[in-house]
């Protein structure tokens, strides 16, 4: 069975470190696309993998994580006094690709599936408006 607590403080520095990245650090070389995507805690709480997913170049995502290791003492021990816990978890930064894996994976779908005609779906639902309005009488059984 999974533990519940590192789930909870991994959500909990989710939050205060993207807090921190978008409002604390002044550093040019983080993108300001640049966002926490999930924390992932060990089990016995030492270690938080923090995964950073940075839309733009290799070149930005690059820059963005040697900045955020640069950063990582400040963040560090912005953390430690954002959360309450008897041991404040080393931080890791690792880059995700799932957003920009999952932006190339619709743009491929959206490139290989056929055009719809939508004329003949507009069509067919002015026809039905138009049948429904001819079959429905007057209103409250007036005649």
């Amino acid at each position: 069975m999974r533990a519940f607590r590192p789930d909870k403080l991994g959500s909990l520095i989710r939050n205060v470190v993207s807090e921190m990245i978008a409002n604390d650090l002044q550093d040019p070389r983080i993108s300001r696309f640049a966002s926490v995507t999930r924390v992932e805690v060990s089990g016995d709480l030492q270690v938080a993998k923090v995964h950073v997913s940075v839309m733009g170049s290799d070149t930005e995502q690059r820059s963005t994580m040697r900045a955020l290791d640069h950063a990582k003492g400040h963040i560090q021990r912005g953390l430690a006094r954002g959360i309450s816990v008897r041991h404040c978890p080393e931080i890791r930064f690792v880059a995700d690709q799932s957003i920009k894996r999952a932006a190339e994976i619709i743009r491929i779908i959206d490139e290989n599936v056929p055009p719809t005609d939508t004329q003949d779906d507009d069509d067919f639902v002015n026809e039905a408006d138009d049948d429904v309005t001819r079959d429905a009488g007057p209103p409250n059984g007036v005649s």
